[in-house]
């Protein structure tokens, strides 16, 4: 990975190319009057999950959100609402 200073101007007149080599891995420091002011680098594709991973994924989310014995059932949730 490279990583590359160019002046404000010259990013602006040269973004399409520039956004080209970010996506071949290259990094830019964005420089205004010499001082560096913003960086520009490629953005990190997260993997897709596994089916597996997936499957666990879900029956964990489904743990949080299982009732326990002792909670309130649907009528009792309706007539919470309906005190409102």
């Amino acid at each position: 990975m490279l990583t590359q200073q160019i002046g404000a101007f010259e990013a602006k007149t040269h973004f399409s190319q520039i956004l080209e080599q970010v996506e071949r891995g290259d990094d830019f420091i964005v420089t205004k009057r010499g001082k560096p002011v913003a960086k520009i680098t490629p953005i990190e594709q997260e993997k897709p999950m596994t089916r597996k991973e997936a499957i666990e994924a879900l029956r964990e989310m489904r743990k949080l959100y299982r009732g326990k014995p002792g909670d309130d059932n649907i009528k009792d949730l309706i007539e919470d609402g309906r005190k409102y």
